[in-house]
């Protein structure tokens, strides 16, 4: 469905490079995330596959089209092979939810035929049946949200492109209408590309993701295998809530340590000063845990509670560890200490950032 060979994007104005030898491979019925932070090169990539602007280098193919080669009288035909949902809506005011839905076909001169069986259909697969004469400004954001929806799918595209498509909802809109997409996506088979900044939105409901920084891809696979193995310290960073907690460690004789204790058996590693990370579900409340560190205070979540303390050694301003609510935290103490699970801790070189791997 969409291939891309170390592509490279310059634009010419500024003379930004907003993408540098990206390679990627999106097959058919998969439910990819591009994530990053803001000017990462997410944005870039779906400008890139709908033809809007053009690579400076690599090969681009989708939906069978060469990017490199399509012409300026051929880019209408690709686009109705894609359904495109920006984060801004872009429904007409004047027009109803029907006629924001058809217009989608009208201009591309379906028959009214066809319109009047799929515009139905879809207005009901996006749960907005008995909606069909109210204007947009009549909606709730989320209901404005699943027209932009339905215009995209009614043109039953090959691959459907969401560009920060919830950042304007509030965070219950968010979770409702992310969870709406994925369920749309799953009874339609629909290939589709989501552009996010938010980790948690593309660890939740993605088949793949693609970390992206400085137009670079740092790393692609499902997200849990992502989040267990980050093959640098900025993805590591990048993927979990609460974020993951950091450390200056030094590896000695075969064991790493975080200020003067020796926390964890390192096999393998060479002796050096290393970047420690840990997720917070990696601790485990011990009276004899090998990490110290100073308690500030416990968060209660339900089932679970979070240790919020402090640690000379750490970059982060708390230390965030969560834990079984059935543990007791003894709060007259001013320590608490931790031992740790190797499978939730990581090492990575000092400069690159890269993963260090041990036994």
């Amino acid at each position: 469905m969409v291939q891309m060979n170390n592509v490279t994007m310059i634009y010419d104005s500024s003379g930004t490079e907003a993408l540098n030898g990206v390679d990627l491979e999106i097959n058919e019925g998969e439910f990819v995330f591009l994530v990053g932070p803001s000017g990462s090169g997410k944005t870039t990539i779906i400008k890139l596959l709908t033809g809007e602007v053009q690579a400076a280098s690599g090969e681009i193919t989708v939906n069978g089209f060469d990017m490199r080669r399509i012409k300026r009288r051929k880019l209408p035909m690709l686009r109705r092979t894609l359904g495109v949902i920006f984060q801004d809506f872009r429904l007409i005011d004047k027009m109803t939810v029907y006629d924001n839905v058809a217009f989608a076909m009208r201009v591309v001169g379906a028959a009214n035929k066809d319109i009047k069986e799929r515009v139905p259909y879809v207005l009901e697969l996006v749960g907005l049946k008995g909606r069909e004469k109210r204007y947009p400004q009549e909606l709730s954001g989320g209901e404005q949200q699943r027209v932009a929806i339905a215009r995209a799918l009614v043109k039953m595209p090959k691959i459907l492109l969401l560009d920060e498509p919830l950042s304007n909802l509030d965070a219950r809109l968010r979770l409702q209408t992310r969870e709406e997409i994925r369920r749309i996506q799953k009874a339609t088979g629909i290939t589709t590309v989501f552009v996010t900044h938010d980790q948690e939105e593309a660890m939740s409901i993605s088949d793949l993701i693609v970390v992206m920084k400085d137009g670079v891809v740092q790393q692609i696979g499902k997200p849990q295998a992502v989040y267990d193995s980050p093959v640098n310290l900025f993805v590591a960073k990048f993927l979990g809530t609460p974020p993951i907690n950091v450390f200056d460690g030094e590896v000695k004789d075969g064991h790493l340590y975080i200020g003067e204790e020796a926390v964890l058996t390192v096999p393998g590693v060479a002796d050096q000063s290393v970047t420690a990370a840990i997720r917070p579900e990696g601790f485990i409340l011990s009276e004899t845990g090998a990490l110290s560190c100073d308690l500030s205070r416990v968060e209660v979540m339900g089932r679970d509670i979070s240790v919020v303390s402090t640690h000379p050694k750490s970059r982060n301003v708390t230390i965030r560890s969560i834990i079984s609510a059935e543990n007791a935290v003894n709060m007259a103490s001013q320590k608490v200490r931790f031992d740790l699970k190797p499978n939730k801790v990581f090492l990575f070189h000092k400069e690159s950032g890269a993963r260090i791997d041990f036994g």
